[in-house]
């Protein structure tokens, strides 16, 4: 029977270590914490979000700025469609939202913590909590692990240890040969100090598009105004996609939104034109045009020199003009992130150059297998980090429980 260490209790750390042991071998979970499946436990609010409902790898590999083309093959063999199979399979309802993420029929994130421990328990997996591995020693045949007061001899390690904020907690992996990616945030929302929007606190655009200036970058998606600036798929998106190119501007930036990202500014033009034509003698502030929030449209009037008097043939070329460009270019200068701590996201951690993608096995050191985000791997908001999570988690496990000692 093949001995399989597993370093790390969270989503993909207890994936490989349920396949491993499905696959007949003697598998430890060891956690450096007093705590398993932290971070399925907060995601989603709570609720935890799964997975997508996008089913096609090819599809479902847009959603990842790190990782896209070295996860192709991986998804094929078990993507979000086999993600769902499992776990209903063990006796988990789930469900599709409008915008394809999908959670445990539940809405709890326990039904899906539940789950993972009693498959894990079931295959006879074994956990220790509070044990953080400080060496692991290559041997002729294995490998010794060391947590300063214990040691393990195994046949294959699993690293499932999670993304970290700074790369010397990756010191240990880099001297065992792997080549570590500087880790820099990802998923993060925008601070806007001087935001002329905190009164409109949690109203949101349902479609916007969100360009960094001086860029060809955008992403689209809906908005959501908070206290603190923006937030919103659209600006996770965006955060994700841009992450480096954000943490060298030392998050000092500046963006512009489009809310009627659909039309070109000629088209926009026209149809602004005709609508105050249609309406000229109706109050602006009470006959906006598309389906912008009322209480924006109006902001954006203001801050165009319109009054809440004024009707459409009062208002002028120019303040229309102005209330043009705020609606499709609207400008604001970004000074720092805000980064939900419990749902921390990573680009960066190990270079996928050194890892044998179909096996999960490193080529730096045979019989060590990386699963999750300790891999340079990041997917945007949407049940994609999980997603990534699962497949490598999969393969990891199924490959190192097959691995023969050296």
């Amino acid at each position: 029977m093949s001995k399989v260490v597993v370093l790390g209790g969270g989503a993909a750390g207890f994936f490989a270590a349920i396949h491993a042991a499905e696959q007949g071998g003697e598998v430890t979970i060891l956690e450096k914490s007093s705590k398993l499946l932290s971070k399925v436990k907060v995601s989603g609010g709570g609720r935890c979000n799964v997975t997508n409902v996008i089913g096609e790898p090819p599809l479902l590999v847009l959603n990842y700025p790190r990782g896209s083309k070295e996860l192709l093959g991986p998804f094929t063999r078990f993507g979000s469609v086999e993600t769902r199979e499992w776990f209903e399979m063990r006796g988990v309802q789930l469900k599709a939202e409008p915008d394809g993420r999908v959670f445990p029929v539940s809405d709890n994130s326990q039904s899906i913590i539940d789950c993972l421990m009693q498959s894990a328990a079931g295959v006879g997996v074994k956990i220790l909590l509070n044990t953080r591995i400080d060496t692991v020693t290559p041997l002729i045949s294995g490998f010794e692990l060391s947590d300063g007061n214990s040691v393990w001899h195994t046949d294959s390690v699993i690293i499932a240890s999670g993304g970290h904020s700074n790369q010397e907690s990756y010191n240990w992996l880099s001297k065992l040969g792997h080549h570590i990616i500087k880790p820099v945030p990802s998923l993060f929302t925008f601070n806007i100090p001087e935001s002329r929007f905190k009164d409109l606190m949690g109203l949101s655009v349902e479609w916007v598009r969100i360009k960094l200036e001086g860029t060809r970058l955008f992403s689209e998606g809906p908005l959501l105004f908070t206290h603190w600036g923006l937030s919103g798929p659209a600006v996770l998106r965006l955060s994700a996609f841009t992450a480096r190119e954000l943490s060298e501007l030392n998050y000092d930036f500046q963006i512009s939104v489009n809310f009627f990202p659909h039309r070109n500014e000629e088209e926009f033009r026209h149809e602004l034109a005709i609508h105050a034509s249609e309406n000229k003698l109706k109050k602006i502030y009470n006959s906006k045009y598309g389906d912008i929030p009322t209480r924006l449209w109006e902001r954006l009037a203001e801050m165009s020199g319109i009054t809440s008097a004024m009707n459409w043939s009062d208002a002028g070329k120019n303040k229309i003009n102005t209330m043009i460009k705020h609606l499709s270019e609207l400008t604001f200068h970004v000074s720092g992130k805000t980064t939900f701590k419990e749902e921390f996201v990573t680009c960066g951690g190990v270079d996928l150059r050194d890892v044998n993608m179909q096996t999960m096995e490193s080529k730096k050191v045979p019989g060590i297998y990386f699963a999750g985000e300790v891999l340079n791997i990041d997917g945007i908001t949407g049940g994609f980090n999980f997603q990534a999570a699962w497949t490598t988690g999969f393969i990891a496990g199924i490959s190192a429980a097959q691995k023969k000692s050296r």
